[in-house]
């Protein structure tokens, strides 16, 4: 929603997801390190997800539709020390909020030292200084080329989470 495209060439695709990697390490990010995502379906979610592979960081998606109750949980159970969010993303047409429930969340989240935020519906957001980062400014900076990090096949790739509707939400580590 709400009807908008982007097309990207493999050049172009490798080029942002090398950019990105590069804002991440900036940020301190580590191989073995977890980040959570936390945003709608936009160009920026598989260049996140991307780029923490591309760093050997193990990424969590967290559907944009939970609470921030169900991202506080998710974000302590994966030790997430960087977040990635959106300022809002559509939802029937509305901006629905993304960044504000992250921001409830977090008061609860002792590990997370990041938020890189992409301003998807150009919602008004609170932005912390030092820990929250615009997208577009950070990735301004970012150098174009990041090799990739060697990692083993059994090394931590994404952590999946159960929906959680009957129980606590449980998590399964996918391997590279």
């Amino acid at each position: 929603e709400p009807g908008d495209t982007l097309t990207f060439t493999y050049a172009e695709l490798l080029r942002e997801v090398a950019k990105f990697a590069n804002v991440l390490k900036g940020l301190g990010l580590q191989k073995g390190d977890r980040v959570a995502i936390y945003m709608q379906m936009v160009p920026e979610l598989p260049i996140a997800m991307l780029a923490c592979t591309r760093i050997g960081a193990a990424h969590s998606l967290v559907f944009g539709g939970f609470s921030p109750d169900s991202l506080t949980d998710r974000i302590n159970d994966a030790g997430a020390v960087v977040a990635i969010t959106a300022d809002a993303g559509y939802r029937r047409g509305a901006p629905s909020p993304l960044k504000p429930n992250l921001d409830v969340a977090l008061a609860d989240c002792p590990t997370l030292r990041s938020v890189v935020v992409v301003d998807r519906c150009g919602t008004d957001v609170a932005m912390t200084d030092g820990r929250d980062h615009w997208w577009d400014d950070v990735m301004s900076t970012a150098g174009p080329v990041c090799s990739p990090v060697a990692v083993d096949s059994e090394h931590p790739l994404y952590i999946l989470y159960t929906s959680g509707t009957t129980a606590k939400p449980k998590g399964i580590m996918h391997t590279t």
